[in-house]
C-alpha cells in the first residue's frame, strides 16, 4: 500500500488518458441459482475486454470490514480511508452545490416511514420521488433552534442534506438511523463531550421535523447519519499530475469528487447520457470518473433480476468506451450490494485494469468466480490508482 506522498514525487503529466468505470455495489453473492448477479447477466463486451485486462478482487477498506460509499469511494481514488472520515452529509451538500461555510455542519438524511407505535417499517420511504422530497424539504427549510439556522435541501429521491450554521457546532455526532426496519430511530448522541450542544440542537430539530411530517404519508420521519464538517483533501493535480473529471448522476458522488479536485461534468440521468457525456468531453481531460448509480440500488432494494438488467444495460456502452481508445479502462466497483443480502457487504470486489501494455492473465469472463485466479490476485482498492498509474506511463522508476 502506497502513501499519495511517495506517489506525489514519482507522478508526472503526460497525454495518456485513464477511465475509471465505477459500477457502484458491483459485487455481489450466489442466489438459488447457484449463480451472482454479475455471472447471471449478459456481458459480451466485458467478457472481451477481461480476456485482454489483468483481472482480480480489490478489498474497500480490509478483508471483512463492510464500507460505506464514501471510505470505498476514496480508497479507489488513493486515499486512506482510515485517515480521512468524511460523513456523508458533506458529500451530499457539496454535490447539490451548496455554499458550505467554516460555521457548516451538515446530515445526510432519509426521509423513512414510521408507524403508529414510531418503529420503522420502511428506511427510505418507498423511494418517493424527488418532486415530493422538494415539496417536503420546503416544509422543514429555514428553521431556527437555539440561534442555529436550519438548511433543508432536497438531495433525490428519499435522500436530503441538512445544514445546520452557527457558531462552535461539533461532529463528533452518532447517526440517528439504526441502519434497519423495525426499530425506532435512534437519538443522537455524542462522541466526544464537546459536541453536547450540537446534539441537543439535532435533536432538537427531530422532534419538530416529527410534528411537521405527522400526517405525510409515506415519509413521516427523517433519519440522519454520516454528520461532517468541512474536509480538506489533497488534491489529484498535486498528486497525480492529472487533470480530472467527474460523470455521475448522484450528488454524494459528485460532492467526493469535487473535494479530490475533479471538475464534474453535467450530464443526463440515465446510463446511456453518462457515455455520451464522456465521449463528448473526452479530449479535455486525462482522468474520468464514471460512475453508474444503479447497480447499487438495486442491490440494496434486493432486486437480484434488476441488478442483473443494469449490468447487462451498461455492457451494450462499453463499445463507446473501448472505442475512445482510452491508455487505461478500470472496471470496478467501489464495495459489493449483493441483492440476496439488500446492503453493503464484506465481499470482495471484481476489478479489471486494461492497458496496452499490460501483461494480461487467462481470465475469460467478467465474473467474481473467474477473477479469483486472476493476474491481479487479491488487492486493496489503494493499490488501484498507482497500477493505473504506471500503465498510463504517468510514475517515474523509483531509484537508481
Amino acid at each position: 500500500m502506497i502513501e499519495q506522498e511517495f506517489l506525489k514525487k514519482l507522478s508526472v503529466k503526460t497525454d495518456t488518458k485513464i477511465v475509471m468505470l465505477v459500477m457502484d455495489g458491483l459485487g455481489g453473492c450466489q442466489n438459488e441459482s447457484g449463480e451472482t448477479e454479475i455471472e447471471t447477466a449478459k456481458h459480451p463486451n466485458l467478457d472481451n475486454l477481461a480476456k485482454i485486462s489483468i483481472c482480480g478482487l480489490s478489498d474497500p477498506v480490509s478483508p471483512g470490514i463492510t464500507p460505506g460509499s464514501g471510505p470505498s469511494h476514496l480508497a479507489l481514488f488513493g486515499y486512506d480511508p482510515l485517515k480521512y472520515e468524511i460523513g456523508r452529509g458533506l458529500l451530499d451538500t457539496l454535490g447539490i452545490d451548496f455554499e458550505f461555510t467554516a460555521d457548516d455542519l451538515a446530515a445526510r438524511g432519509n426521509f423513512c416511514t414510521v408507524n403508529e407505535k414510531g418503529v420503522i417499517t420502511d428506511r427510505r420511504a418507498g423511494r418517493i420521488p424527488t418532486e415530493k422530497n422538494i415539496e417536503i424539504c420546503k416544509k422543514l427549510d429555514g428553521m431556527e433552534i437555539d440561534s442555529v439556522k436550519i438548511f433543508v435541501k432536497t438531495v433525490k429521491e428519499h435522500r436530503f442534506s441538512v445544514i445546520f450554521r452557527g457558531k462552535n457546532l461539533s461532529d463528533k455526532l452518532q447517526d440517528s438511523d439504526p441502519q434497519k426496519e423495525g426499530l425506532e430511530p435512534l437519538d443522537v448522541i455524542v462522541t466526544e463531550k464537546s459536541a453536547e450542544p450540537s446534539a441537543k440542537i439535532v435533536n432538537k430539530f427531530v422532534q419538530k421535523v416529527k410534528e411537521v411530517l405527522k400526517d405525510e404519508k409515506p415519509a413521516n420521519m427523517v433519519l440522519l447519519r454520516g454528520f461532517s464538517k468541512m474536509v480538506a483533501l489533497p488534491k489529484f493535480q498535486d498528486i497525480y499530475k492529472l487533470t480530472p473529471a467527474c460523470i455521475a448522476i448522484y450528488p454524494m458522488y459528485k460532492g467526493l469528487a469535487q473535494l479530490c479536485g475533479m471538475e464534474v461534468i453535467k450530464s443526463g440521468d440515465t446510463i446511456e447520457t453518462e457515455f455520451a457525456t464522456l465521449k463528448e468531453n473526452f479530449s479535455k481531460y486525462d482522468f474520468f470518473y464514471v460512475h453508474i448509480k444503479q447497480t447499487d440500488s438495486s442491490g440494496e432494494d434486493g432486486d437480484f433480476n434488476r441488478k442483473v438488467r443494469v449490468i447487462e444495460q451498461v455492457d451494450k456502452s462499453i463499445p463507446i468506451l473501448t472505442g475512445l481508445n482510452p491508455d487505461v479502462i478500470i472496471i470496478t466497483g467501489d464495495h459489493s450490494t449483493p441483492a440476496v443480502i439488500g446492503a453493503h457487504s464484506w465481499h470482495s470486489v471484481p476489478v479489471l485494469i486494461y492497458s496496452k501494455k499490460c501483461r494480461f492473465d487467462k481470465v475469460e469472463k467478467f465474473s467474481e468466480t473467474e477473477f479469483i485466479s486472476g493476474g491481479l490476485g487479491r488487492i486493496l482498492a489503494r493499490d488501484i490508482m498507482p497500477i493505473a498509474l504506471s500503465n498510463a506511463g504517468k510514475l517515474l522508476k523509483y531509484g537508481a
